[in-house]
C-alpha cells in the first residue's frame, strides 16, 4: 500500500497548484533565493493565510524587526496585530547578546525555549524560521554552525510542526557549504529567483525538490501585488481546453460569410499585417459589434492610450464610448516594457477575474517581444491563450509584420499551432494607388474562402467588396 504525503495548503495564489496540493505537514520546506526574492513575504503569507482561517502560527525571525514585518504586512491589507490579539499569529525577533558571542557561549537553547513556551501558549501549528543564516554566521566556527544547525533541524522535526525555513542563495545555490546539509535535511525546497533580462526584472519560483511526491517541475513567473503574491503556473499535463462553439460577428461587412459566421467562441483568432492596413480598427470593430450583443470585452492595448485609441476610431465610424461607459468594455494599456511578464499575466488575469468578457483582444501582439525577450512574449501569450482557451473565452489578436514574411511566419512568436483563424491584411500598390486586401490563411474545422478580398475602410467602417465568392473547405 502506497502512503500518500500529507500536505498543508499555503494558500499562496498558484502555489499550491505547483506543489500539487501545499508544503509537506509536519515537514520542512526550505525557501532559498538572493536578496529581493520574496523569501520573507512567502513565509509571513503562509502563516497569514493560515491565521485568517483559524490556524495558529508562529515567525522567528533572526533578521527583521517586528515594526518592519507589520509595515510589509499593511501594504497587502493583511492585520497583523488582530490575528496577533486573537491568538492566531506570533512575531519573535531573535535578540542576541554581543558578548555571548566573543565568549563563545551563545547557542540557540534561549531561542528554542521561547518558542516552545509560544508553541504550547498558541497551540500553534505552522512556523517560520525566518533567516537562521544570519544567526549561525555570527558563530564563526564552522563546527559549531553545522551543530547548531542539526539541533535547530532536529527540534522542529520532534515538534512535528510544518516549517518554512529561509535561507540565503547566490545564483539559486545555498550562499556557503556549511549548509549544504539543509538540501538533504529539507523535505521540500522551493526556489526563488530574481533576474534581469533585456533591462527587464522577472522573478521566478521552482520547486527543486519535494520528497514523496509530484510536483510542477519548471520555473514559473510571480509577482508580489497588493493581494499578496501570485504565481502564474501551467501545471496540467493535458490539454483542457473548452471546445469551439458558436460563432461571433466579427463587426466587418462581408467577413462572416468568408469564416463560415465568424469567430467562434473559445477560439484564437489573429489578424495579421503591415503597418497601416487596419489591424486596430478590425479589432475595435469586433469590440464594438460584440458589445452591442450584449458581451462583454476585455482589451489589451500595447500600442496607444484608451482615449487615443476610442478617438482615432471614431474617424471610420466606431464609437466605443456607449460601450466603455456601460462597462462592457474595458481596456488594460500598459508599455510592454515597463514591467516583466509576470505583472502583464497578472494584470491580465485579474482583469479577466472582475470582468468575466466574452471576449479578449490583443493589440498588438508584436509588442510583447519588448517585455524582455522573445522567449518572455511566447511565454507570456502561450498562458494568455491557454487561461482564455480554458475559460471558453474567444480571443482576438493583432500582430505587426513585415509583408515579405507575412505567410512565412503567422506570429514571429511561435504561437500558430495555438491559432484557430489568421486573417492577413496587406496594402497593395496598383495603378498609382494603395489597394487594401484580405485573405483568410486558415479557420480550422470549417470552411472558409480561399480568394482574396479587396476590402475598404470608411467612415462607416470596414467592408468587403467581394465578399459573395465561393469558399473552400479547410479542416
Amino acid at each position: 500500500m502506497v502512503t500518500q504525503t500529507l500536505k498543508t495548503p499555503t494558500k499562496i495564489r498558484g502555489l499550491d497548484e505547483i506543489l500539487n496540493g501545499g508544503v509537506p505537514t509536519g515537514g520542512l520546506t526550505l525557501l532559498n533565493g538572493g536578496p529581493g526574492a520574496g523569501k520573507t513575504l512567502f513565509g509571513l503569507e503562509f502563516l497569514m493565510r493560515g491565521a485568517q482561517q483559524g490556524i495558529p502560527g508562529i515567525l522567528l525571525t533572526f533578521e527583521e524587526h517586528e515594526d518592519a514585518l507589520h509595515h510589509y504586512a499593511t501594504t497587502f491589507g493583511w492585520d497583523i496585530v488582530e490575528l496577533e490579539n486573537r491568538g492566531f499569529l506570533s512575531i519573535i525577533r531573535a535578540r542576541f547578546d554581543p558578548e555571548g558571542f566573543l565568549s563563545g557561549d551563545f547557542d540557540l537553547g534561549g531561542i528554542l525555549a521561547i518558542l516552545r513556551h509560544k508553541i504550547e501558549t498558541l497551540a500553534a501549528k505552522q512556523v517560520v524560521i525566518d533567516a537562521p543564516d544570519v544567526f549561525l554566521r555570527l558563530l564563526d566556527n564552522r563546527v559549531k554552525e553545522r551543530a547548531e544547525l542539526y539541533k535547530l533541524i532536529n527540534w522542529l522535526h520532534d515538534q512535528k510542526l510544518t516549517t518554512l525555513m529561509t535561507v540565503k542563495a547566490d545564483g539559486g545555490d545555498i550562499a556557503r557549504s556549511d549548509y549544504e546539509p539543509l538540501d538533504y535535511l529539507a523535505d521540500c525546497i522551493i526556489q526563488l529567483d530574481q533576474r534581469v533580462i533585456e533591462q527587464v526584472t522577472t522573478r521566478r519560483v521552482r520547486v527543486s525538490k519535494y520528497r514523496g511526491s509530484a510536483h510542477g517541475r519548471n520555473e514559473y513567473p510571480f509577482a508580489m501585488t497588493d493581494q499578496g503574491i501570485w504565481i502564474i503556473p501551467i501545471t496540467e499535463t493535458q490539454l483542457s481546453h473548452v471546445a469551439l462553439g458558436e460563432a461571433f460577428p466579427t463587426g466587418v461587412a462581408g467577413l462572416d460569410v468568408q469564416l463560415s459566421g465568424g469567430y467562434l467562441r473559445a477560439s484564437c483568432n489573429l489578424v495579421t499585417g503591415a503597418s497601416g492596413t487596419g489591424k486596430t480598427t478590425f479589432a475595435a470593430s469586433f469590440a464594438r459589434t460584440s458589445t452591442a450583443n450584449g458581451k462583454r470585452v476585455f482589451y489589451i492595448n500595447f500600442e496607444e492610450s484608451p482615449d487615443s485609441m476610442v478617438s482615432c476610431m471614431l474617424s471610420p465610424g466606431i464609437d466605443l464610448r456607449p460601450a466603455l461607459e456601460n462597462g462592457s468594455l474595458r481596456f488594460l494599456s500598459v508599455m510592454p516594457e515597463a514591467q516583466g511578464i509576470e505583472e502583464h499575466l497578472i494584470q491580465a488575469f485579474r482583469g479577466i477575474e472582475e470582468l468575466k468578457p466574452d471576449i479578449v483582444i490583443v493589440d498588438a501582439i508584436s509588442a510583447c517581444r519588448r517585455m524582455g525577450s522573445r522567449n518572455s512574449a511566447f511565454d507570456y501569450l502561450l498562458r494568455l491563450i491557454d487561461h482564455c482557451k480554458t475559460k471558453g473565452i474567444t480571443s482576438l489578436l493583432t500582430n505587426l509584420t513585415d509583408s515579405v514574411k507575412e505567410t512565412q511566419e503567422i506570429t514571429g512568436i511561435d504561437l500558430s499551432s495555438m491559432i484557430d483563424t489568421v486573417i492577413i491584411l496587406r496594402n497593395v500598390e496598383q495603378h498609382g494607388q494603395f489597394e487594401r486586401e484580405l485573405s483568410v490563411l486558415k479557420a480550422r474545422g470549417r470552411q472558409h474562402s480561399n480568394k482574396v478580398h479587396e476590402f475598404q475602410i470608411t467612415n462607416q467602417g470596414v467592408s468587403l467588396l467581394n465578399s459573395g465568392v465561393e469558399a473552400a473547405h479547410d479542416r
